[in-house]
Parts: structure tokens; sequence; C-alpha cells
């Protein structure tokens, strides 16, 4: 079965030459017989034929009609046209979760005996699905510090197949290098994937940059109202477009109509949430990188920032994700979590409430103790995730949980 139908709306090509917020606004537009203003939601699972002949050419691909909400659904389409607009891409898949679109990119690219290499800081679920899953069909996996390019190169295999690569990372915030790492993937005849949830489409671009397949959990920056689970896959290109769209018709981890009329209303306004939070980071970590307690902060906007020039060059701005560790260590973490009165204590980011929490214990839990080490998220390390509250009422409540830490 094709799906040519994702990709023919006429007026897409016009709106690429729009800027990112109007596209925001008027790219996932379906002009419905209505004249309806948002897009409607077509809350249905089935679609009627006019008649025998059409449903056959449907099933065909000959046809560019729906079919099934798990194969194709208009509001579903409207969201994914708009993503592979803002992304770049030649079509996107939208799937019901981050862990969704994990799972149908894995099981897509990947058979037995085959080896990826990947982030040693990877969220977590992610990493847990491949070492503790995937490799009971005989998967291999090498996590390493993907900003050393080196490294990168000494653990390729003959049979390694996919780099995939968050940056920043979660949680430690270390920058990796797009194009040198999409350079070096196809070398090997590799796939490069990226994780872009950490920075959305307004602030990076990883297929401009050379790779192949770019994927969020739109759960956080592209929602962000911390109201909705979902995922997005987009590609490069349309073979492998094809591939992980029928990867996930086949798992049947598509999205729901609902659900994706609730991304699009949260997507409207992604531009504005992502430069107020990011306004507010900026600050924040200024505050954070002179306090007396705070013992190291990595926040891509400090030049202290080991990679401080590369996020500059492939990232628009630096985003609101702070990570930090207290000089009390261990101890002071619990403190600070415990006694935060406006940011929430709580895993997710990218909504527009300040959340903070704690990976080693929280998000990272089921990494063993040596891979988190390695992978640096020691049990000092703080995640903020910064909102778009007044920023002196964040410094105020960090103010005042940091008095006994």
């Amino acid at each position: 079965m094709n799906y040519r139908y994702l990709n023919t709306n006429k007026i897409q090509m016009e709106q690429s030459k729009s800027g990112f917020s109007t596209q925001l606004i008027h790219g996932g537009e379906l002009h419905d017989q209505f004249g309806s203003a948002t897009v409607p939601i077509y809350q249905t699972s089935t679609f009627s034929f006019k008649s025998a002949e059409e449903g056959a050419k449907c099933f065909a691909g000959e046809s560019n009609g729906y079919i099934y909400t798990r194969i194709g659904n208009p509001t579903i389409n409207a969201l994914e046209q708009q993503l592979a607009l803002l992304e770049k891409g030649f079509g996107a898949i939208a799937v019901s979760s981050g862990m969704a679109a994990v799972s149908t990119i894995y099981l897509t690219l990947l058979s037995a005996g085959d080896h990826i290499i990947s982030t040693d800081a990877v969220y977590g679920p992610a990493r847990n699905l491949m070492e503790k899953q995937l490799v009971r069909f005989g998967i291999e996996s090498t996590y390493l510090n993907t900003t050393d390019i080196e490294q990168i190169k000494a653990a390729i295999r003959p049979n390694s197949k996919v780099l995939y690569i968050e940056t920043p990372a979660n949680p430690t915030m270390d920058i990796t290098d797009l194009k040198a790492c999409a350079d070096l993937a196809h070398a090997h005849n590799m796939l490069l994937v990226v994780d872009n949830t950490f920075c959305s489409p307004y602030l990076q671009k990883p297929l401009a940059f050379g790779a192949d397949v770019v994927f969020h959990s739109m759960t956080k920056f592209i929602n962000g109202h911390a109201d909705i689970v979902a995922g997005v896959i987009i590609t490069k290109e349309e073979i492998l477009y094809n591939k992980l769209r029928s990867m996930m018709i086949s798992l049947g981890c598509n999205m729901d109509p609902h659900q994706a009329y609730m991304v699009l209303r949260g997507l409207k306004t992604l531009a504005l949430r992502v430069d107020r939070a990011t306004e507010n980071a900026i600050k924040i970590a200024d505050y954070l990188e002179q306090h007396p307690k705070v013992a190291w902060i990595k926040y891509p906007g400090l030049k202290s920032h080991p990679q401080y020039q590369l996020g500059i060059n492939q990232m628009q701005l630096p985003g609101s994700m702070i990570s930090f560790g207290l000089k009390s260590g261990f101890e002071g973490a619990k403190k600070l979590l415990n006694n935060v009165h406006l940011a929430l204590l709580a895993v997710s980011l990218g909504g527009v409430e300040t959340l903070i929490q704690h990976p080693a214990s929280m998000t990272h839990a089921k990494v063993s103790a040596a891979d988190k080490v390695k992978a640096g998220i020691t049990d000092d390390l703080i995640r903020f995730a910064v909102g778009i509250e007044d920023v002196a009422d964040i410094i105020a409540d960090l103010d005042q949980a940091l008095l006994n830490c």
C-alpha cells in the first residue's frame, strides 16, 4: 500500500516559503467543505467507500482515500503534514507516544544481528527497551559519549546499522555534532536517527544537518500543555517513510484523532512558549551559575558549557532545559526537590509549567549504576525544565528552597 495521500496538500508547497510562526498557525490547515477555521476532529474508526471499485483502489494503493484510522485519518494527517513542514522532511508519522516512536524506529531499522550506537545519556526507557527487550532478538547496542566523534568511530562494526543520538542529551545537556555524525554514519552505510524532543523543530532541524530520521515525544514542547501523550517520526526520504509507516500500522500504535486535535492546538503557540521559557532559562542559568551552593551547571546558553559554540551553530536558541548539581550532593538535591513550592516535582518537560526532577532515581532509574556514572548521570544531578511563569517567581522559589541545602 502506498501513502501518497499524506503529501498531496498543494498548499504545503506555498506554506514552506512562509516564516516559522506562520507555518505553526497555517501549516496543518485542512480545508473541508464547511470552511472550518480549525482542523475538525474526525472521530471515526472507519471510512465508507462510494463503490466497491473505490474500496478496491484504496486497498491497492491506487487511490488517496481513507480506509481506517489505524492506517490514516484526516485530523491526524493534518498534524503529520504540519510536522513534516516544520522539520523540512518528506513526511511525518504521528504515533501514540514518544516510546511508540522509538519502538517503531527500532523495529523498522534493526534486524537480528544488527548493531546500534547511541548516546549514553539517552532517555532511560529507550535504552531499557534496547538492553532488556530487543537484546532477546539478537540486536546489539553500544552506548557512549557521542560528543566525542572518535568514540563513535571506534565503536562502528561491520553490522552497525544505526547511529541514534539525543542532542542536547537527556539529562546531561551534552551537545552532539549533527553534521559530523551524519557524515560518519553515511560513510559507513548507517542511518542517523535524532531525538529532537529537547529542542522541537523551532530550535533545531536535524534533517538539515544530514539526519535521516528525526523524532519527538510530542508530549513535551510540541504539545506544550502536559495534557497529551504523543509522538511523531519525520523522515528525509520517501522510501524510509514508507517503511516506518508500514511498521507503525502493523504495530497499531497510531495516534487518536482527538489526541491529534489537541496537539494541533498546542502546536500553534510553540514559538511563543519556547521564546518565553528560553528567556526565563537564560536568567535562571545566570542565577544558578553564581549561586554559592551550586557546584556546577550545564546549560547551552552559558559560555561555560563545553559545547557552547556548537550549540550556537546548530540551535536557534539555547532552550529551557538546565542541569545542575549542588555542593551538598545527593542530600542537597533531595532537600531542594522537597522544598520547592512553585516548581512541580515531576518528570517530563516542555510544558508551560516549571518542573524539577532527579534523573538518577526517576527517569533513568532502570539504567545500571555503572552506566549512569559513565553517562554523567550522577546522584547530584538535578534536571530543571523551565516554564513560562514570571521569572522572578521561579528564582524566588529556588532561592527559598536553596536556603537549607
